[in-house]
C-alpha cells in the first residue's frame, strides 16, 4: 500500500519560513549549510574510521563493536528506503513551488524520511557505543545534518525528524544485540581472513 502523504499539510509553513530565512542570511552561511549539506556524510565515514583504527589497538571485542557501526548504517538507510517507497511524500520544493539553496529533486525522489539524517543518526547513535568522544561528535553533526536539509529546501522539517528516528531507532536496537555477543563474534571473525581488521599486529 502507498500512503501518498502530502507533507505540506504537516509543516509546510514551518518549511517555507526556513527556507524564506535561507534567502536572506549572508551568502558565506548559505555556502557553508549548502557544502555541509551535500558533503557532510563524508565525516561520519571518518569518524567511523578512526573508531575502528582506536578499537583494534584495544581488543578485538573492541574492533568487532567498531566494525558493526558501518553495517548499522547500511541497515538504516534500508529501512528508510523502504519507507520512502511506502510513502511517497513529493519534495516540498515541488509542491509549495519555493525558490531553494539546492537544486530541487526530481519527480520520484521521494521525501519522507530523509536518508541523509537517518544515515547520519544512525552512525552517531552506533558510534556512542564505541566512543562517548566519537559519539558526541557525530551528535552534534547529526543535528547539524539534519537541520541543513531543510535549510537547503529538500526536505520538511518531519521528513528530517523521521530520519533521526529512523537511524537512531536502527542503532539502538542492533548495537546492544552487538555488543552482547562481541566474544563469539571475534572469535569467529579471528579465524578468518578478517582477522586483520580486529587488532594491531
Amino acid at each position: 500500500m502507498i500512503l501518498a502523504l502530502d507533507g505540506s499539510s504537516i509543516d509546510g509553513s514551518a518549511y517555507t519560513d526556513v527556507v524564506n530565512l535561507a534567502r536572506h542570511t549572508p551568502a558565506w552561511l548559505d555556502d557553508t549549510v549548502s557544502a555541509w549539506s551535500t558533503y557532510g556524510l563524508a565525516l561520519f565515514a571518518v569518524l567511523m574510521v578512526v573508531g575502528w583504527w582506536r578499537a583494534r589497538r584495544v581488543s578485538a571485542t573492541a574492533s568487532v563493536t567498531a566494525l558493526a557501526v558501518p553495517f548499522v548504517v547500511v541497515a538504516a538507510y534500508g529501512v528508510d528506503a523502504a519507507l520512502k517507497l511506502l510513502v511517497h511524500e513529493d519534495r516540498p520544493c515541488q509542491t509549495l513551488h519555493v525558490a531553494t539553496l539546492e537544486a530541487c529533486p526530481a519527480p520520484g525522489d521521494w521525501s519522507f524520511p530523509s536518508n541523509h539524517a537517518a544515515i547520519a543518526a544512525a552512525a552517531a547513535v552506533a558510534l556512542l557505543f564505541l566512543s562517548r568522544r566519537l559519539g558526541t561528535i557525530a551528535v552534534v553533526a547529526a543535528g547539524a545534518m539534519a537541520a541543513s536539509r531543510v535549510w537547503v529546501g529538500v526536505h520538511y522539517p518531519h521528513d528530517v525528524v523521521a530520519g533521526v528516528a529512523v537511524g537512531a531507532l536502527t542503532a539502538l536496537l542492533v548495537m546492544p544485540a552487538v555488543r552482547r555477543n562481541t566474544g563469539a563474534l571475534a572469535l569467529r571473525l579471528t579465524a578468518t581472513c578478517l582477522r586483520p581488521l580486529l587488532a594491531a599486529q
